[in-house]
């Protein structure tokens, strides 16, 4: 972890939870660091050598303005995503009440049925080229799409805030999506979304999904082919950039 990612993680766990009396106490400290340093004087200094403060007030607020920006702004922004569940043929409708996705972009929503998911089985041609629907034997003929394991979202501190479910899904024989549903969590920079063979957290060994694909809303996450699903405990939200952990959803 480097200095930023500890003095994130100190601000987060040290910090937050005593955010007012700790920013009156700085307000008043600004405040009297500005008045005696006007009572000194010391405001002349930097007015009578204007051009070499700003030659070095400059840089400085450009770069302290493009850092806190990156670091910041996340605090503030939002985005909502709704994916369809790929258990299911259609959207439920009452799966958006309530929270976000009320109108989600790109997902036509349709009234609810419990069909679920099949891939349509593979055709071929007869000798008079009437088309002959193939039919699926052994384990691939019994399979049904499935939940393999769910749980809740939590988040890491009272910062770092997460909730929702976390959803481990077998779509086809071998095939697996890790889907979060009803889920929001802090924002921040460089944030990934992993399984992890921690229940607890961030672990050596964490499967990367990929990017975090938005703050609030319901979607999901292909595992890659191969990997072997029954060592991962959880799915973790995790700051790569900090080494920070925002959210952790055990794995049941």
């Amino acid at each position: 972890m480097g200095f930023l990612g500890f003095f994130e993680e100190f601000f987060s766990e040290s910090v937050y939870p005593y955010r007012w009396p700790v920013g009156i106490v700085l307000a008043i400290l600004i405040a009297a660091g500005i008045y005696f340093a006007w009572r000194l004087g010391w405001h002349r200094v930097l007015l009578d050598h204007k051009r070499l403060t700003a030659v070095i007030a400059a840089p400085a607020l450009v770069v302290m303005s493009l850092g806190g920006y990156y670091t910041l702004s996340p605090l503030w922004q939002r985005s909502t995503l709704c994916e369809d569940n790929p258990l299911t043929l259609t959207v439920d409708e009452s799966q958006f009440e309530g929270d976000d996705c009320d109108q989600p972009a790109g997902v036509a929503i349709v009234e609810s049925t419990s069909t679920p998911a099949t891939p349509p089985r593979p055709t071929s041609a007869d000798a008079t080229g009437t088309p002959v629907i193939a039919t699926p034997t052994g384990d691939d003929a019994a399979f049904e799409p499935r939940v393999v394991s769910e749980g809740t979202w939590q988040g890491a501190d009272e910062f770092h805030f997460a909730e929702g479910k976390a959803l481990l899904l077998e779509t086809e024989p071998g095939k697996f999506v890790v889907r979060v549903e009803e889920f929001s969590v802090r924002n921040g920079p460089d944030l990934f979304v992993y399984l992890s063979p921690d229940a607890g957290g961030f672990a050596d060994g964490a499967l990367n999904l990929g990017t975090l694909k938005a703050t609030d809303g319901a979607f999901n996450y292909a595992v890659p082919e191969g990997a072997e699903i029954s060592q991962f405990k959880s799915v973790v939200v995790w700051c790569k950039q900090f080494a920070v952990l925002f959210g952790t959803a055990p794995l049941n």
